[in-house]
């Protein structure tokens, strides 16, 4: 998708999501919505949800697409290289990635935005696999990086 028309959609989809959001206070809730509407507006969105870090663990929340692997082994993949890094991760080859965790062997490419605290501190991240090799770039890392904020500012008492 060209990048023009890429930025359209997903400034659509960013105010659809901000009018959908205004008065949540609920992330969980957040986050269902999100991904619910990323994965039906984007074409090449084929896994698209959530990973909380709770106790230590990675674990899957609210997602759209085949079923998800429940725990990320600590420090492996790229999930766990968006919370230690604290970045957003764009990966052309999954297979290439060194510990990539393979939940869906159809997953060719792949995006993580992790979501920071207050303290800047990551908390979750947003995980986007696709079918297609290299569908990710820096229009989908801007977008996604701004789409997630608006769990953070829905949620005042993230832990």
């Amino acid at each position: 998708m060209q990048t023009v028309k890429k930025s359209g959609r997903y400034q659509r989809i960013y105010d659809q999501l901000a009018v959908l959001l205004l008065k949540s206070n609920n992330p969980l809730s957040d986050m269902a919505t999100i991904a619910a509407l990323l994965h039906n507006k984007l074409d090449h969105f084929f896994w698209t949800g959530f990973y909380l870090l709770q106790d230590g663990k990675l674990q899957v929340g609210p997602y759209q697409g085949s079923l998800a692997c429940i725990d990320l082994k600590q420090n492996t993949g790229v999930c766990w290289a968006g919370i230690n890094q604290g970045k957003t991760i764009i990966v052309p080859d999954v297979h290439a990635f060194p510990g990539h965790i393979a939940c869906d062997s159809r997953s060719q490419s792949e995006i993580v935005v992790p979501l920071l605290d207050n303290s800047g501190k990551p908390w979750a991240v947003l995980d986007v696999d696709s079918s297609k090799p290299a569908a990710f770039d820096e229009t989908d890392a801007h977008w996604l990086e701004k789409i997630v904020l608006l769990v953070r500012k829905s949620n005042l008492c993230i832990p």
